[in-house]
């Protein structure tokens, strides 16, 4: 329950520290605004390019060229995601290091790490696409296993992403680095893990409540109203928890590499959630 509520502490010092460059959370809007216009660009033509024609008695069947269109959006889509967390992670490294960071600088400093974000997101990507296959191929023993793996993986990539943009470091580079951060401190990175995702469903239980409360009504404009007030508000959500968790990998980042808490966590109770080696 400690490290639960310290958790709840680092995410209120994120939300801190994000009050300060509010127009940060313009990044994971252009990441969502990025991430549709490669769906539109690759997998809307995938669709089309599925075969009608089926003898497996099937509506739609796979051609290599849905495969490869589909395969070239997942892909890229991952590449926008890594690359606009890699902003979010600049911008919060800028303001932590006593600076004043813009959505500008922050994408400045996420293009000049391209080298690194790029092969990390389709190393990422590549990792989790295997490893889900396999999962839908395995039986329960298999799954559980499989299960496990993917979440160690996970754990030990977190740092990943500051590692390449703060320290300019490669892809396998940068992920040995993370590993090696987090190899005495897995469990505290769960439970943090753990931590911010509560927090995430917390914030969009008012709107679920809010939402299911003018649907149940009867009303049919009151539910379409409802709908919209629950799509936003979980929006939102999303949007602020996607910068808070960048922020908090910086700050964790920070500390470990250099055993001082970054510029807005010196009272945040880092050392408790990961331990400096």
């Amino acid at each position: 329950m400690g490290r639960i509520k310290n958790t709840f502490a680092l995410a209120r010092t994120s939300w801190h520290v994000l009050q300060k460059d509010r127009e940060l959370l313009a990044l994971p809007v252009l990441s969502f605004l990025g991430s549709l216009a490669a769906l539109l660009v690759f997998a809307l033509p995938g669709f089309f390019a599925l075969d009608t024609n089926t003898t497996t008695g099937e509506e739609y069947a796979m051609t290599p060229l849905s495969t490869i269109l589909f395969v070239l959006g997942a892909v890229s889509v991952a590449i926008v995601s890594v690359f606009f967390t890699g902003a979010l992670v600049a911008g919060a490294h800028e303001r932590m290091s006593g600076g004043d960071p813009t959505v500008t600088s922050a994408i400045s400093r996420a293009f000049a790490r391209i080298p690194g974000l790029v092969p990390w997101a389709i190393i990422n990507w590549t990792v989790g696409a295997v490893i889900r296959a396999l999962r839908e191929r395995a039986g329960w023993v298999g799954n559980l296993l499989l299960g496990g793996l993917q979440m160690g993986w996970e754990v030990a990539a977190f740092l990943t992403i500051p590692a390449i943009v703060i320290d300019d470091k490669g892809a396998i580079e940068g992920f040995k680095e993370s590993a090696g951060l987090l190899r005495q401190t897995w469990g505290e990175n769960l439970i943090a893990r753990v931590g911010f995702g509560l927090v995430g469903f917390l914030l969009v239980i008012p709107a679920l409540l809010i939402g299911g409360a003018m649907v149940a009504s009867g009303s049919t404009a009151l539910a379409i109203v409802g709908i919209a007030i629950a799509v936003v508000w979980i929006a939102l959500a999303l949007i602020v928890m996607s910068a808070l968790g960048a922020i908090f990998q910086t700050a964790l980042y920070m500390y470990a590499t250099t055993g001082q808490s970054p510029e807005g966590f010196e009272n945040a109770g880092l050392s408790q959630s990961f331990g400096h080696k």
